[in-house]
């Protein structure tokens, strides 16, 4: 699978990024458009913005169908500093009204565009942001260690969160990563995915438990569902929204990974054993 350098400037002001997601202005939208399903890509009438999909990583959710989760406010204020960032304000639904400087210089180093119409990249901002022309062939390998997703992951901000477009050294590289990032205040430290109570949205929300934010996004539809089913029960028959995933090289779903009593939702394996299929 071909990766592609494609250079840009990232913009936050009018946006809600959060600590995995930034808006990101190509020099050349027709770089992007070669990439794999690059048809999905929908830029902003505005400014020609795109949203990304920082590869290897899932941080906690800020504004998920208006919800949130712990260290989600911590996740992004890292991110946006990461990048470049200050004196970002927002108001009272999550939106940048204000930031320094108005755009950051940056870099993508991406192979595909999911479903959902984002670039899943490596994104990198400084001196490495000119390493190489746009429009380039480069190894991700080659890109993990300057970029904002191994920041990401090492300070322990984000989860690991691996898909089967990732190729393997980059997946190595990131679990390696990952596996220092257990201290204090990292994701790791919080995590009670191996065990969380699941009656109302208040369990994981932002003082609630911290869970993998995939689980959460479903835990939170399931609450909003109009059903009498049970967590495990409801996502069962979701269909495509159980996610298939790879675990201990056995194709799987996600829900098959869960068990269940009473009010006590568990994972059964750890994150960094989990590899989600890519749509």
């Amino acid at each position: 699978m071909a990766f592609t350098w494609i250079r840009g400037r990232l913009v936050v002001v009018g946006y809600s990024p959060d600590g995995d997601s930034v808006r990101f202005v190509p020099d050349e939208i027709a770089t992007v458009r070669g990439l794999e399903s690059g048809r999905r890509v929908r830029p902003s009438e505005r400014d020609g913005s795109i949203q990304l999909r920082l590869d290897a990583i899932d941080a906690p959710e800020t504004h998920y169908q208006d919800q949130a989760q712990p260290l989600a406010d911590e996740a992004r204020a890292t991110l946006l500093e990461a990048v470049g960032f200050s004196g970002v304000r927002f108001d009272d639904d999550d939106t940048v009204t204000a930031a320094t400087p108005d755009s950051v210089p940056a870099a993508i180093c991406a192979s595909l565009v999911e479903v959902n119409g984002r670039p899943v990249a490596l994104l990198v901002v400084g001196d490495a942001a000119s390493a190489h022309e746009d429009g380039d062939e480069v190894d991700p390998a080659t890109v993990v260690d300057v970029s904002v997703n191994a920041t990401q992951t090492s300070n322990g901000r984000a989860y690991l969160t691996l898909y089967t477009s990732t190729p393997e050294p980059v997946r190595r590289r990131f679990l390696e990563l990952a596996a220092t990032a257990t201290g204090p205040g990292s994701v790791w430290a919080a995590d009670r995915s191996g065990g969380f109570t699941l009656t109302k949205q208040a369990d994981v929300g932002p003082d609630g438990q911290l869970i993998l934010p995939k689980l959460f996004r479903r835990a939170t539809d399931y609450l909003r569902a109009d059903t009498s089913a049970d967590f495990l029960e409801w996502l069962r028959a979701q269909g495509g929204d159980d996610d298939p995933v790879e675990a201990a090289g056995r194709r799987t779903t996600l829900s098959e990974l869960i068990t269940q009593d009473g009010d006590r939702v568990s994972l059964t394996v750890p994150i960094t054993d989990l590899v989600f299929v890519e749509d």
